[in-house]
């Protein structure tokens, strides 16, 4: 699922987003779900447990898995492959002042970060 533009992106947000979606994202990013649950700061057995009572995640939470999705399969593309992005994500990245690039996720605002520079690279700003 492809979020065309931020505002579409927040709005989605707002309305809460299935649970499921957080399975997805582990499934599409091939990450460890225990992994992903700590970005969220939340622990697995909650999201699972969310997805059993088919709740929505709170707007913050939606957002999150909205915009990692979003930020993965634009990886993927500018990679060639998510396990070659997977492996960017996983290293220090010159353009992030040496942060590993998943350590970022824990926030909106470095996903952002870890997304504008995925787009510079796309663009051949550095590598």
């Amino acid at each position: 699922m492809m979020i065309p533009d931020r505002t579409a992106l927040v709005l989605s947000a707002l309305k809460g987003v299935s649970a499921t979606r957080f399975f997805e994202i582990a499934e599409l990013t091939g990450y460890r779900r225990e992994q992903l649950a700590e970005v969220f700061d939340t622990s697995l057995k909650t999201f699972q447990r969310y997805e059993r009572e088919q709740k929505k995640l709170n707007p913050q939470d939606s957002e999150k898995v909205l915009k990692i999705m979003a930020l993965f399969q634009t990886g993927e593309a500018v990679f060639g492959t998510a396990d070659a992005f997977r492996r960017w994500m996983d290293k220090p990245a010159y353009g992030l002042g040496n942060q590993v690039p998943f350590d970022l996720l824990h926030t909106s605002g470095g996903i952002d970060l870890v997304t504008d520079e995925v787009v510079r690279i796309e663009y051949g700003d550095l590598a």
